[in-house]
């Protein structure tokens, strides 16, 4: 064969089925005017007069190529029909009324007036005829692609709520190509929506249906789609779905609705938070963010659990600077970039130190002048703790001092300490530490309303030229250096000096944090993941809970509160069993407890009480402006003692006495280490455990 014969380039299939199309439309806009004719004459083909007929194929070979010419112009042959909507539609219409026109204007001009049947008939028949063939090429191609995905579904899905957020999540459902479920029925509690459908969706009944229905159509995946729902309501119906062994996914709030972000995507699984029954703490952020609003602020531990989201707080509300300080670099690393992304004005420093440090502390305190420090930064691992109890002194205890130390002596307004409903009674050296830190909290207070800061120690590795050259006369640095017993006393209920402009100290004392590093639920889902056994320590041990939110709110919001001296309590409502988080969440992830996942009780673990209690009996309780936010009376002690016990509580601590946890002990009377002396509830039934409670909040 010659080099100069070219090799044939194959035809596109478009331009086939162009082609076909071009046929076929010659054969239907012909017909559809003849068939108007015939229509008129009753579909009796020899009843039609003959200048009728003869007008009609006169004129149908000038009607036909001005038909194609207009549809060529219209795209009606190189559009992908596959995917034919509206546009598509649009552009046939305009070309039916054109060719319309002409064959009315051109038949009646040129050959003959016909009836008024057949220029209506016509025009309909054509228009029908050439969106037939086009869309039943995309309803075919619809129609097999579900098909195929039905068959390809993973979930045979059920939607709780047929709202607006309901018929998102069904028409994404049914039309996305990433979508796994098939979409089988919806629950709705509005009895007028029952026995309709919705996005070709049956809506079976209210939530006392859900059991039957996902028995009647094979359920295995349940989508929560009602964002507004009250938590009363969501609870409900989330504990009805999670009886049903369903993989169970819900929408985040009613803010995804809001901004338009329901999506199959913004689907979460179902926590065990979203069943702990307890309105979310609600709290005057207008207030708390222009307290915050321009003002330089140092977040301690800023890349934990909590301090990370008082960081994302903060960071949205126009800080003048927003100081990130951590041992960890990985977890500062991570906040200040989703920090950086997300607020491009944010004026933000991450540094690396630990507040046992304290030169590195002191210079942060110098160059950046903080004005709010929010104190994060802590040891919180009660069973590690137990094992290397003196690292939990010098982080908690020690670091504290330093850090409140250093906000004292270089004029921060307020410093809030995060602390734990585990400082109460504590029976393990965190709590115990945590109880010191608000022991700490409350001296610098007292301190700081008496304008004494001669009385305070200089702790270990405080000592050295740099701190005595940055404390000012000669008087103070010679109390800084005396002996305990040579300082002056000052003792917490005798301060007068309550006007005095110094730093404000207070402490926030929560539960537990759903969602934080070392809480239960992570570990519960790894080991659910793993396919068991879930590991719960005792089947009595019950604890507090709270959202990082929750907590975070009440933290800020201590800060508008603060007089100094005080610890804040949040009121979380009843404490909830581990034992039924546990069985909750496996029911939630679609297992049955005991069954298909087991459950092992393991025993207390080093430390560990059954019951955490919020307040002390000798705290009492005060209401704030907030009904969920308390505040408990300071326990009186003997600062200059307290002080003098710290300073020797300090050099034990970094020689890893092996006394440290005894040296505690004297120092926090309610301290009871688990082995020493009994805690006081490890024999108490739970109704009798919330009934003491309740009476020390009422006392």
């Amino acid at each position: 064969m010659s080099n100069s014969v070219r090799k044939r380039k194959p035809i596109e299939h478009w331009k086939i089925i162009a082609f076909y199309l071009i046929i076929y439309d010659i054969v239907a806009i012909n017909f559809s005017y003849f068939f108007g004719l015939l229509l008129r004459f009753d579909l009796a083909y020899s009843s039609i007069p003959e200048n009728y007929l003869s007008a009609f194929l006169r004129f149908a070979p000038f009607y036909t190529a001005f038909s194609l010419i207009v549809f060529y112009v219209a795209h009606m042959y190189n559009s992908v029909w596959r995917f034919a909507s509206y546009t598509e539609l649009n552009r046939i219409f305009v070309a039916t009324v054109v060719t319309t026109v002409f064959q009315v204007v051109g038949i009646t001009t040129f050959y003959e007036r016909m009836p008024g049947s057949y220029y209506i008939v016509g025009c309909i028949s054509q228009f029908i005829l050439t969106v037939a063939v086009r869309f039943m090429y995309r309803y075919i191609t619809l129609e097999r692609a579900k098909r195929e995905k039905d068959a390809m579904a993973t979930h045979r899905t059920m939607i709780i709520g047929a709202g607006a957020a309901g018929q998102m999540i069904l028409r994404e459902l049914k039309t996305s190509v990433k979508a796994t479920a098939k979409p089988c029925c919806v629950i709705d509690d509005n009895p007028n929506k029952w026995g309709r459908l919705t996005e070709g969706v049956p809506i079976v009944g209210g939530r006392d249906s859900i059991m039957a229905n996902v028995e009647k159509y094979n359920i295995d995946q349940i989508l929560f789609a009602i964002p507004t729902a009250r938590v009363e309501d969501r609870r409900d119906i989330l504990n009805i779905c999670k009886e049903t062994k369903c993989e169970l996914k819900t929408l985040p709030g009613v803010f995804q609705l809001a901004n338009g972000q329901v999506s199959l995507s913004k689907m979460k699984a179902v926590a065990v938070e979203d069943l702990l029954g307890r309105d979310p703490i609600k709290v005057n952020m207008d207030e708390i963010f222009q307290y915050i609003k321009g003002k330089t602020i140092l977040v301690t531990g800023g890349g934990g659990s909590i301090g990370s989201e008082l960081c994302r707080q903060i960071a949205g509300h126009e800080p003048k600077q927003l100081i990130i300080f951590d041992i960890y670099e990985n977890n500062a690393y991570d906040i200040e970039q989703e920090l950086r992304r997300k607020y491009k004005n944010l004026n933000l420093v991450v540094l690396i130190g630990s507040v046992r440090d304290s030169r590195r502390i002191n210079m942060v305190f110098e160059k950046y002048k903080p004005e709010i420090v929010y104190h994060a930064a802590a040891h919180k691992h009660v069973p590690l703790m137990e094992t290397s109890p003196n690292e939990s002194i010098k982080n908690n205890v020690i670091g504290t001092y330093k850090t409140a130390y250093a906000a004292l002596k270089h004029g921060a307004s307020r410093f809030i300490l995060i602390s734990t409903d585990k400082a109460v009674n504590p029976t393990n050296i965190m709590g115990a530490s945590k109880r010191l830190c608000e022991m700490v909290i409350q001296s610098m207070d007292a301190v700081s309303k008496a304008g004494r800061m001669d009385v305070l120690p200089l702790l270990h590795a405080h000592m050295d030229k740099y701190f005595e050259d940055q404390i000012p006369g000669d008087r103070t640095t010679a109390a800084m250096k005396s002996r305990p017993e040579e300082r002056s006393s000052v003792h917490i209920e005798s301060v007068k000096n309550k006007d005095r402009q110094g730093t404000q100290f207070v402490a926030v004392r929560f539960g537990n944090v759903l969602g934080s590093n070392g809480s239960v639920i992570p570990l519960f889902k790894k080991q659910i993941e793993a396919g068991g056994p879930v590991t719960v320590t005792h089947p009595d041990i019950v604890r507090y809970f709270m959202t990082i939110p929750e907590a975070v709110s009440l933290v800020l919001q201590a800060g508008t509160y603060a007089w100094g001296g005080e610890i804040f309590v949040l009121d979380m409502g009843e404490p909830v069993k581990i034992d039924s988080l546990a069985r909750n969440l496996i029911k939630l992830s679609g297992y049955e407890p005991d069954v298909e996942i087991p459950i092992v009780y393991s025993g207390l673990r080093p430390g560990e009480k059954l019951y955490e209690e919020k307040l002390m009996a000798e705290e009492g309780m005060k209401k704030t402006d907030n009904d969920l936010i308390h505040i408990g009376k300071p326990i009186p002690f003997d600062i200059s003692k307290f002080l003098g016990q710290l300073t020797e509580l300090a050099q034990a601590s970094y020689e890893n006495s092996s006394h440290i946890v005894e040296m505690v002990e004297e120092i926090v009377p309610t301290f009871h280490p688990v082995g020493n002396k009994p805690t006081g509830n490890e024999n108490m039934s739970v109704e009798e455990f919330q009934r003491e409670i309740h009476e020390t909040e009422h006392r």
